[in-house]
């Protein structure tokens, strides 16, 4: 066997492993509202959430994945690169991805893994390597998916509050900590389903360059096993951010953030569209918060969160910038 097909194995497995980062990183977004309103313990949550990130491949489909492998660079141009460009996509988002996650900040890996792709063309072609329509599309959504996000847990919040307005509270709270499992479920569903994509997307590239195919079985099941296997290690410092420290919530509030998002995820998935689970998520969840009184949700905290958003791109991509020069000059010495 030859040195390239070494290469291939090493570059799916790193990508894989970006996969299982993904998962460990955004576990706080599927769990966080579960976990901080006490209706699940962490333990069960993440087997919960870890589920149904596995069998979202047989609802939503793969169309985001043929999105992050045709529409953000022209792989036509850098093919006879792929495997280096691979190599530093994948380092500038694994790099964003652990660095958020140690000052516990819910950053988009989605974006993380587009800027790596932005900065490693860049970095072999230039500027005409970028498929400004898919990247425009992409860009439009950070902006977008939040918002979205919080209208629809506002409105969600409101619809319900008003329902049950003259049920006693402990009834309110009994129902919804097991509307909450559903809930839960359904944004796992969503998660899974728009991020092990991008992932697909990746393996799809590296393997197929170029080609017109569909994504294998065996490409779609490993991602949905990496990403799942990531959720069941959990990021929990991300969750205390997530479910505490942006808002106080209930097991109603849970349920209205829950589904807002799952809602908003299973329309962009349908669409193509690699949207961050994490905005979507965290913007349902400010949404909810602001219903109850506007600083009931922590801007500060919000805040923060939302200039780590605005830096993803950027930093992942100069990482990854940065991994193909010196991988590639490194490579120049030797051979």
């Amino acid at each position: 066997m030859d040195t390239l097909f070494f290469i291939t194995i090493f570059l799916v497995f790193l990508a894989l492993t970006f996969d299982f980062l993904n998962g460990f990183h955004d576990a706080a977004n599927s769990i966080a509202t579960v976990v901080s309103t006490r209706v699940l313990h962490p333990k069960f949550a993440v087997f919960w959430a870890a589920f149904f990130n596995f069998i979202a491949f047989l609802f939503l489909g793969t169309h985001v994945a043929k999105t992050i492998g045709k529409g953000i660079i022209n792989v036509s141009l850098v093919k006879d690169e792929i495997h280096l460009i691979i190599f530093a996509t994948l380092i500038g988002a694994s790099f964003w991805n652990i660095f958020t996650w140690y000052f516990g900040l819910p950053v988009s890996s989605s974006h993380a893994l587009i800027g790596g792709l932005i900065g490693s063309a860049i970095a072999k072609v230039g500027f005409d390597a970028l498929v400004w329509e898919g990247i425009i599309k992409t860009a439009v959504f950070i902006v977008l998916s939040p918002i979205i996000g919080f209208i629809l847990g506002v409105i969600n919040a409101i619809f319900i509050y008003n329902i049950f307005a003259r049920v006693a509270p402990y009834k309110v709270d009994s129902l919804f900590r097991k509307g909450q499992l559903i809930s839960a479920a359904l944004y796992s569903l969503g998660h899974g389903g728009n991020d092990a994509q991008k992932t697909m997307g990746i393996i799809m590239a590296l393997i197929f360059v170029d080609k017109q195919t569909e994504v294998s079985l065996w490409i779609v099941l490993s991602c949905h096993t990496a990403i799942a296997l990531g959720t069941l290690f959990g990021g929990w410092r991300i969750v205390k951010t997530m479910g505490q420290r942006v808002t106080k919530l209930r097991p109603v509030d849970g349920f209205c953030a829950e589904t807002s998002a799952a809602t908003s995820l299973f329309f962009s998935t349908f669409l193509g569209i690699p949207v961050s689970t994490t905005h979507t998520i965290t913007g349902a969840i400010m949404g909810v918060g602001s219903t109850r009184r506007f600083s009931a949700v922590k801007w500060g905290v919000a805040g923060k969160i939302i200039w780590a958003w605005i830096l993803t791109i950027p930093i992942a991509a100069m990482v990854s910038w940065g991994t193909y020069e010196v991988t590639k000059f490194v490579l120049f010495k030797i051979f």
